[in-house]
């Protein structure tokens, strides 16, 4: 049955949204007149969705209790991502608020990042960068190595890391693996094997984080798993920045642990965004710690960080819209796809 009837401007709602995807999406969804926000949402802008049915988000947005409970009209949230930590899913269902996200759309894209930031690394490109621009042509400190023969071990063997898997055996690497659901088939074809996460971090030269971030993956890499991983070695992660306890990965460094990490993706990352306002609010001592330790692992010339880009190309971008719409007209017409959470189910 469709519920495409009455469509008014304000029942639709995007958040996070840039010129490029205002337009894409307007031009798309015209019927309904959606309204377009280049702020995320959360408790405090929840006043420019007051009359929304629909909303759509991105990664930083906080759909959490105090928010849904100012948005009283909230039937759809499609976050135009694969993960949806950034929305409290129980509460969601309590309220009968369907969550719809992307979950394929830049498998390779994220993959072939990955593999940026191990060659930044590896090949010492984003230190020698550095240094040329400030007019030093030496070579001290420089030199890297190869990847052929080496060891990736790939954590969460999904879309992507089968990806990273793929692209590593173009490498000429060996490839160990785990995940909670192995695959019987895959590594056979692929020509990686799967081991537990103990001897995967004995053993890899690169460790590559492609795990979802929940409360059981919650500091996954902490001070007790970096102790036990290979001497020297490298951290990639791609994922999500609550992997990774941050104090933890930074006394992986000091004590020579981990020779360098490759993070796209930071903890607590929206607090970098949000720094200019931390000052004026009470009680954020635990977040100035967060933003001053994101700094610090910034200023190292052995990490190297990107701003949460790994899925930022051109055809994913269009992937990630194109779905997003397809996501919010199948609702419309009462056969809701890609869903990540559903009503509760009646009680009799």
């Amino acid at each position: 049955m469709s519920d495409r009837a009455g469509g008014t401007a304000g029942r639709v709602v995007f958040f996070e949204t840039d010129s490029r995807e205002q337009a894409y999406f307007g031009e798309a969804l015209g019927p309904l007149a959606p309204v377009f926000h280049s702020e995320p949402l959360d408790e405090d802008s929840t006043h420019l969705a007051a009359e929304a049915e629909i909303v759509s988000v991105f990664i930083h947005s906080r759909l959490d209790r105090p928010t849904l409970e100012r948005l009283p009209r909230l039937r759809l949230i499609a976050t135009r991502s694969t993960g949806y930590d950034h929305i409290d899913l129980a509460a969601c269902a309590e309220r009968g608020v369907v969550v719809t996200n992307v979950p394929y759309y830049g498998e390779n894209t994220v993959a072939e990042h990955t593999f940026g930031l191990i060659l930044a690394l590896s090949r010492n490109i984003h230190r020698a960068y550095v240094r040329t621009q400030r007019g030093d042509f030496s070579l001290a400190g420089l030199e890297g190595f190869d990847l052929k023969g080496k060891t990736l071990g790939v954590i969460g063997t999904g879309s992507i890391g089968l990806h990273v898997i793929r692209i590593a055996k173009g490498f000429g690497m060996e490839v160990v693996a785990h995940d909670l659901r192995p695959s019987r088939i895959l590594p056979e074809v692929l020509g990686f094997r799967y081991v537990p996460l103990d001897e995967l971090l004995q053993v890899s030269d690169i460790a590559s984080l492609h795990v979802p971030y929940l409360p059981a993956t919650h500091h996954l890499m902490n001070r007790e798993t970096f102790a036990r991983m290979k001497r020297g070695s490298l951290l990639i992660n791609t994922a999500r920045g609550g992997l990774v306890d941050t104090e933890s990965l930074m006394w992986a460094l000091d004590e020579g642990i981990l020779a360098g990490a490759g993070l796209d993706v930071l903890e607590g990352e929206e607090l970098i965004q949000e720094e200019s306002q931390l000052l004026t609010q009470p009680a954020v001592e635990d977040k100035l710690r967060a933003v001053l330790r994101q700094h610090l692992l910034a200023r190292r010339e052995n990490v190297v960080i990107t701003p949460h880009i790994a899925f930022y190309s051109t055809e994913a971008v269009h992937r990630i819209m194109d779905v997003t719409i397809e996501n919010i007209n199948a609702f419309l017409d009462g056969n809701p796809q890609n869903v990540v959470s559903a009503p509760a189910p009646a009680r009799t």
